[in-house]
């Protein structure tokens, strides 16, 4: 007969944290974000953490290049959707790693021959306005010259105008030996007031780039997510029907992490991408993997060699799996039951997995709750939707700005892959449904009030890092008038405020 689960199925509106003791060591500024992304043994460190713990959601209407930059300068890291032709998602890559570096492999490049409406084209192409002039007009061409904004005014010039006429010849250029260090080529910028400093070889072709503003970035954002070449890491999710050619390109792009992008994560399909990756690349290449809600979905993922694992069905914004099949859980109750097993992993096995908790986060404080449930990390999709780097548009809706937003189980998306049950490329029914979010502004200033009030409550538990969240907190379930307490009520307000959620 069926195995009948009596526990009823929670979600975090059911629960609250309670308070700790607090010493006067407890203060915000205290409090360190950093946790693990990527699975590690007892004593050791794991290869990549996160500064803060949140990472974008895998979807068309969340996680582009543009997004993934946004993000790793605040600490988290985004997955490139990765339902799009392969070589689109491994460019959106490859412009992530090549954004902010110490040493940037020059992308815009011209030939003195060229001209003043190829510089404008190309310049709308990269969004660089300084491009090499090099002889042949590739990246590692001789330099001959460089073109910035302030080389011409396009009002007072002919588009024809060649290239050779209005650029910064080489001999007015200061350059330096492509062996400069970071610190030595940042310190010849600040001594000759450069915005860039081309590194060249001896034969004076071009090597690298090293820009002014790559540094002023990283003092402006110090908890920035970077690699050891100092660019910013960048995940990418991959499906398990293309997985063979999607991943040696994205790994080629420079995909930090990948994850695979899946309803339901507890089936063969994962453990074959899984074993397919162990294979070609043994544990060089980080794979995450999921979504399951049960402890046997964590240990057949945690056998198959997951290196973080995912949890939730069916409780995105835009996710209407339960509606349409019944099958789910109570994000909450998914997320307790799933990180005690993953302890027992630990103890048993002496390898931690890191969590990920994917859905049913609605407002800001259900962070900190699956934090202290067990989660390392939280991914979400609503919550990033709404801010300017999301790659949705803006529109008006009777009177009121709001950002488009759908699902990757929805018609829009047509994203099949998603959940693949093996059988013909198509998707049956929608999962998901097409939407609008309230248009909520920039990331920085969103992100920042929200870890703001994690850091802050996570004070109040007695705690100052997530490992000692996991271990101290104390949560308690409360009752439906609980909730109706906890609200403002028995007034008049003076203003209606829109709490912003995730």
């Amino acid at each position: 007969m069926a195995v009948y689960i009596s526990e009823p199925s929670h979600t975090f509106g059911e629960y609250l944290l309670i308070p700790g003791y607090s010493s006067t060591d407890c203060i915000p500024d205290n409090v360190s974000l950093k946790t693990p992304l990527v699975k590690f043994k007892r004593g050791e460190q794991p290869a990549i953490s996160l500064n803060i713990p949140t990472v974008s959601a895998i979807m068309q209407s969340v996680s582009d290049d543009t997004m993934a930059i946004a993000l790793a300068k605040e600490g988290g890291l985004s997955f490139i959707y990765g339902s799009q032709p392969i070589e689109n998602q491994a460019k959106m890559v490859a412009r992530v790693k090549s954004y902010r570096a110490g040493f940037v492999v020059s992308d815009s490049n011209i030939s003195p021959e060229g001209t003043l409406e190829e510089i404008l084209v190309l310049k709308k192409k990269t969004g660089h306005s300084t491009v090499a002039v090099t002889s042949d007009g590739t990246e590692a061409g001789k330099l001959v010259g460089i073109v910035t904004s302030r080389d011409y005014r396009v009002s007072r010039m002919d588009l024809k105008t060649k290239v050779k006429e209005f650029m910064t010849p080489f001999e007015n250029l200061v350059c330096a030996p492509d062996n400069t260090t970071l610190k030595e080529a940042n310190d010849i910028i600040w001594e000759h007031k450069l915005n860039c400093l081309p590194l060249i070889d001896s034969s004076q072709r071009l090597v690298y780039m090293v820009f002014r503003k790559d540094y002023d970035s990283h003092k402006e954002n110090e908890n920035e997510l970077i690699d050891a070449s100092k660019r910013f890491m960048v995940g990418a999710g991959i499906n398990t029907r293309d997985y063979a050619e999607r991943i040696p390109a994205l790994i080629d792009a420079g995909a930090d992490v990948l994850c695979i992008d899946s309803s339901e994560g507890f089936t063969e399909w994962q453990k074959i991408v899984i074993q397919y990756v162990r294979l070609n690349y043994g544990d060089k290449v980080k794979i995450g993997a999921g979504n399951i809600v049960d402890k046997e979905g964590f240990f057949f993922l945690a056998e198959a060699g997951a290196d973080f694992i995912k949890i939730g069905i069916g409780g995105g914004a835009i996710c209407i799996t339960r509606e349409q099949k019944g099958i789910g859980r109570g994000q909450a109750t998914a997320i307790i039951e799933v990180a005690k097993a993953r302890d027992d992993y630990f103890k048993e096995t002496g390898i931690y997995i890191p969590l990920c908790s994917d859905g049913g986060t609605v407002y800001d404080y259900h962070m900190t709750l699956a934090l202290a449930m067990g989660a390392d990390f939280i991914m979400m999709g609503r919550y990033f939707a709404r801010f300017d780097e999301s790659p949705t548009n803006k529109v008006n809706i009777k009177g009121n700005y709001m950002k488009e937003y759908w699902g990757e189980g929805s018609e829009r998306a047509k994203n099949w892959q998603r959940y693949d049950m093996g059988g013909s490329s198509k998707l049956s029914f929608e999962e998901g449904v097409d939407s609008y979010v309230p248009y909520a502004g920039s990331l920085k200033d969103n992100l920042n009030l929200s870890l703001s009030k994690i850091r802050s409550t996570m004070c109040n538990c007695g705690v100052l890092t997530i490992p000692k969240l996991h271990k101290h907190a104390k949560i308690t379930l409360i009752s439906e008038t609980s909730i109706i307490e906890g609200g403002s009520h028995d007034v008049m307000l003076k203003e209606s405020k829109q709490i912003i959620g995730s």
